[in-house]
């Protein structure tokens, strides 16, 4: 059988007190981590490139210093470095549990390998990701800063990353694992989930889709919805799936192919 590649997200929100800042939640992560070791366990065939998000960690710094809408002054750059350091923190965490659950996760932080253009990946050496993959290794790539050609500095969403890598290796799934359920019909009052959304009936339900409710610099559900189907329209067989992994097995059973949230298709 084919290897299949999928890309998986961890949400800032989902690993870390996104209220507390600098607090990852070590006991999800140590579950999570079982969790995807599982699914891969289960399935020989099925390659990771999983990403985390910045959480209480990287965006509360670089709100402070307005980090993702330019970086020019000397202060500014002092601020590039500290959300860096701040996203390595949080990495060393996401890392550390992977490999405490017998993963060989290996971290590729953007900042190190990534040059953007008004926030679009313009170069990325995705060359060791290759290898990596060959390998079997785990590859962790992150939300991070990165030198911008337009900006000087900005930060990346996972999500920015994610949609470099689906142009460089195809994946046929995308998942994003946070901690809603997935998008609601009636958010915030949350009772009505969507189970599937196809790209005709987005335009219909745009104007319903709320934002996030804590700090978020790279803007809440609304934005990762647009940007997941900017996604979809360019590679029609792509799926992706907004789900919640708070509760256990979820995670395992979305990596395993189930819907467990919304998901997203052409």
């Amino acid at each position: 059988m084919a290897k299949e590649i999928v890309l998986l997200k961890l949400g800032g929100s989902l690993i870390t007190d996104k209220d507390t800042p600098y607090t990852p939640r070590l006991d999800k992560l140590a579950n999570l981590a079982l969790e995807i070791k599982t699914a891969l366990d289960s399935n020989p065939n099925l390659l990771l490139i999983l990403g985390h998000g910045s959480g209480s960690f990287g965006h509360v710094a670089a709100k402070q210093h307005g980090t993702r809408e330019g970086v020019k002054t000397r202060e500014q750059w002092l601020g590039f470095t500290e959300v860096r350091f701040q996203a390595a923190e949080l990495n060393r965490h996401v890392v550390q549990a992977l490999m405490e659950a017998g993963l060989p996760a290996l971290p590729f932080p953007p900042s190190a390998s990534i040059v953007s253009d008004h926030r679009v990946v313009t170069h990325h050496n995705i060359e060791t990701i290759r290898r990596a993959l060959a390998a079997n290794l785990l590859p962790v790539v992150q939300g991070d800063v990165a030198f911008d050609e337009s900006l000087g500095g900005t930060i990346l969403s996972t999500e920015d990353v994610f949609k470099f890598l689906v142009e460089k290796f195809s994946p046929k799934r995308v998942l994003l694992a946070g901690i809603e359920a997935g998008v609601w019909e009636d958010f915030p009052a949350r009772t009505k989930l969507v189970k599937q959304i196809q790209l005709s009936d987005y335009e219909k339900m745009r104007a319903g889709i709320g934002g996030s409710a804590s700090t978020d610099v790279t803007g809440g559900m609304k934005a990762k919805v647009q940007e997941m189907f900017s996604l979809i329209q360019k590679n029609q067989n792509l799926t992706v799936q907004i789900f919640s992994a708070e509760e256990h097995g979820f995670l395992t059973r979305a990596l395993q192919g189930e819907n467990m949230g919304t998901l997203l298709t052409a």
